[in-house]
């Protein structure tokens, strides 16, 4: 179910902003919920990439590499 909000900005914002829809061939309102799908979701790529650095915290690295070293294949 959409629920409608009430957002408030300036005037030549939102012009900028409806010319960039149109540019990209889709609506300002369609742009605006494309963006708070990834706005609402993306503090949990944060909690991810903790997880994930949690995983590797057994990695340790006991040597400071020179910059061949870590272009090596």
């Amino acid at each position: 179910m959409l629920k409608n909000i009430t957002l408030s900005a300036d005037e030549e914002l939102i012009e900028k902003a409806r010319k960039r829809a149109q540019a990209d061939k889709t609506t300002l309102n369609a742009s605006f919920r494309q963006w708070l799908k990834t706005f609402a979701n993306s503090s949990f790529k944060a909690q991810d990439y903790d997880e994930l650095m949690q995983t590797l915290s057994y990695v340790k690295s006991d040597k400071k590499y020179t910059r061949d070293e870590l272009n090596e294949r």
